[in-house]
């Protein structure tokens, strides 16, 4: 039974422990919701704020424009028809994965950037902000309309201005260093440096110089005075940055459709470029395609001229010979040989072509290539026999048969030769490679790309709403003020009363909160002049447990102070002896802070003839207590300032002062200065029956809590317990704290 008995004490104690931990995981997520209601105005205005800087951002940032563009990549190039068999021999496959490295390469995009000056930047100067709208929202009615410059900013360009350079050298060392370019009257311009001044001048369309710069602007539309911004830039880095932002892609798989595209702010600029690099492209492809045809014509038109030689030679041999012989005929037999033998050579010099185009396009162990070799050494094997036949010929007719046949050989060799040189010129001619642009770039320009606006703003106004929640959460993680009484209750210490933060006080008090280094002084008693107001409640509260909490007291003094200034103890102090007076006791409230109180401006009086006055001698105990508007209430100021506050309080003049007001008050409260910054109230407190803490809510520490028990504990003074002042209704410790600000309960009027 024991046993079964402690498992389920044990499981008990598990499930409790469980739902300990859910609670507690449940509080701190509302801890963390409240504390971003408290701070829902912060956060509203940091959001808003960066809504409107968002907004600003998509109005005035520069539209950016995308030119597109498309190409087909076929499989095979094209062929001129009757030339199927000779244009095979150049046809290429290329893979649009391919296509596309060679699109983007260094050639192709350099020789944009050559042709097209990308290398020159040149652009008008714009008024910072706002200048960059105005410029682009300006619309010229007629060619040559400029925008009227705004705030007499006419060095600045509004609107219509125009620049293109056609030729701009500058010295290595000057790469990429911008310089103004000012606009003077007739066409003129000045060339500035960053020092401002002018080292080289000139007017439009003609050349400038000074040895080291050159300069030749093709337009300028311009205000005199008007400045822009010229640099050269370095071609590598151009072309770099080019390849980097021209897309292209494969639309699809294997479809051989590749889309271009190119993003910048001027659209013409990006029509312009990607219209270029797409044609360089395409000729580029045709050349490539054609490049075999090319070669093979190159060498066929070396040889025509060697071989027309040959010729001539051999028929000025032939006609020699007859003439020498008398003009000798060729038998019948000796004609058909010369038929065999030409026809035999002509095969053997195709072959010999033939064997010389496959020797650039495979190796010497390729099977096209040997079987060339082996009709070669057919042919000529064919040509041995036919050579034995000669043998038996008469010699004339040997000799003018070798004539004739070199004749006639060189004449169909010159003559084959002539006929290939044709066919590859109409084969190059006719390349068109195996590329072609579908679509030429064109741009949307209502539609640019960037910004997106709707995207900034939304994104804007989320960053400021995720910054002001962390700057919230973060503020609340810093701040470890106290604002649960649980957490003063939680080191040992009981929480008398929870006093909220009044706002009739406020009035009172003349303004909200005291400046850094003063203390808010009220010129009233809030328990007289708004007796309702709930932290009197409060106090009201606080008397009653006081009145059973002093019963075990050694006597009727109760000692009020605070671990350091501003927590509020003077108004505890002040209200609470009201309240007590209030209730038929005759009260005695004492200043005992002889450095810096002031509890007589809320009874209307002066500070003279008080505490310190009373135990230096000056006067008995009937002068230095005043009767106050509050019946039954008695008040002593703190006197005239001394120079040893805490001397006075350890002499025997004290003790004896307590000992009077004690059997003559029913009860006697001491506000003393804070426990942290002077040892005067431990002296008090060792006089009095009863010690209280009054600590501020959201102001005092836990730690600095306890170490103001450990001060008093030390001089051998039990803190009785603690008043929890200025307590503020607020969402994150709403769950946690149901004082008088969720019941508080008016008399109907």
């Amino acid at each position: 039974m024991n046993a079964q008995s402690n498992l389920t004490t044990g499981a008990q104690n598990k499930q409790a422990l469980s739902q300990s931990q859910s609670q507690s995981q449940e509080i701190d997520l509302m801890a963390l919701v409240g504390a971003l209601l408290d701070r829902k105005l912060f956060i509203f205005i940091i959001t808003a704020l960066f809504m409107i800087i968002g907004v600003c951002i998509a109005t005035f940032s520069t539209p950016i424009y995308q030119a597109t563009s498309m190409i087909q990549v076929e499989e095979k190039g094209g062929s001129v028809p009757g030339f199927d068999e000779l244009g095979g021999m150049f046809e290429s496959t290329s893979a649009a994965v391919t296509e596309i490295e060679l699109l983007k390469s260094r050639s192709i995009i350099g020789e944009a950037v050559d042709s097209l000056n990308l290398d020159i930047i040149a652009q008008p100067k714009l008024f910072p902000g706002i200048g960059g709208r105005s410029f682009r929202s300006f619309t010229p009615l007629q060619a040559g309309d400029l925008a009227e410059p705004s705030f007499g900013a006419s060095s600045y360009a509004w609107g219509g201005e125009i620049i293109e350079v056609f030729r701009f050298e500058v010295p290595e060392n000057a790469v990429g260093v911008a310089y103004t370019l000012i606009a003077k009257e007739g066409g003129r311009f000045e060339l500035i440096n960053s020092d401002g001044d002018a080292f080289l001048s000139g007017k439009v369309g003609e050349e400038a110089t000074n040895g080291t710069f050159t300069l030749t602007l093709k337009t300028l539309v311009a205000r005199p005075g008007t400045e822009f911004v010229i640099a050269k830039q370095d071609r590598l880095n151009t072309i770099l940055g080019l390849q980097a932002t021209i897309g292209a892609g494969e639309k699809g798989k294997d479809s051989g459709i590749i889309n271009l595209s190119f993003q910048h702010a001027d659209a013409t600029y990006a029509e312009d470029v990607l219209n270029k690099v797409a044609g360089i492209y395409v000729r580029r492809n045709v050349e490539r395609n054609s490049a075999e045809a090319q070669k093979s014509l190159e060498f066929l038109e070396h040889q025509l001229p060697q071989v027309k030689k040959q010729l001539e030679a051999a028929e000025q041999r032939f006609n020699d010979y007859q003439v020498k012989q008398q003009s000798v005929d060729i038998s019948l037999e000796t004609e058909g040989v010369l038929r065999q033998l030409v026809k035999l050579e002509t095969q053997l010099q195709e072959l010999e072509l033939k064997k010389l185009e496959l020797g650039r396009k495979f190796k010497l162990s390729h099977p096209s290539y040997q079987a060339a070799i082996e009709q070669i050494e057919a042919v000529e094997n064919q040509k041995r026999r036919l050579a034995s036949e000669v043998q038996v010929l008469p010699e004339t007719q040997q000799e003018l048969l070798r004539l004739k046949r070199d004749v006639e050989v060189n004449n169909e060799i010159y003559t084959l030769l002539l006929a290939k040189t044709q066919e590859l010129d109409i084969v190059r001619a006719g390349t068109v490679g195996n590329v072609r642009i579908i679509d030429e770039a064109q741009v949307n320009t209502s539609s640019p790309v960037k910004p997106k606006k709707a995207l900034i703003v939304v994104m804007a106004t989320l960053l400021g709403s995720m910054l002001a929640i962390a700057l919230a959460l973060i503020q609340k993680a810093i701040h470890k003020g106290i604002e649960d009484p649980s957490e003063i209750e939680a080191l040992g210490m009981p929480v008398y009363a929870s006093v909220p933060y009044s706002e009739y006080q406020v009035k009172l008090t003349g303004f909200a909160k005291a400046r850094k280094g003063k203390t808010a002084k009220a010129k009233s008693i809030l328990a007289v002049d708004n007796p309702a107001d709930l932290s009197i409640e409060a106090l009201r509260s606080l008397r009653t447990s006081l009145h059973f909490a002093m019963m075990e007291a050694k006597n009727n003094i109760i000692a009020i102070s605070g671990p350091s200034p501003g927590v509020g103890k003077s108004f505890i102090s002040v209200n609470l002896a009201t309240v007590l007076a209030q209730s038929d006791k005759k009260v005695l409230i004492i200043d005992a802070d002889m450095r810096k109180g002031y509890l007589q401006t809320q009874f209307g009086m002066k500070w003279d003839n008080g505490l310190s006055d009373y135990l230096s001698g000056r006067i008995t105990l009937e002068e230095a207590t005043k009767q106050t508007q509050v019946e039954g209430l008695d008040l002593m100021t703190r006197g005239q300032i001394p120079p040893n506050p805490s001397e006075l309080l350890m002499h025997e003049n004290f003790s004896k002062l307590i000992d009077e007001i004690s059997a003559k008050y029913d009860l006697v409260i001491i506000d003393t200065p804070p426990i942290l910054a002077v040892t005067d109230p431990a002296i008090v407190s060792a006089h009095a029956g009863s010690t209280l803490l009054v600590t501020r809510f959201g102001q005092n520490h836990l730690k600095e809590l306890e170490l103001t028990r450990k001060r008093f504990e030390q001089n051998g003074t039990d803190v009785k317990g603690v008043v929890f002042n200025g307590v503020v209704k607020k969402a994150s410790n709403a769950y946690g704290y149901y004082g008088y600000y969720n019941y508080e309960y008016k008399s109907d009027k």
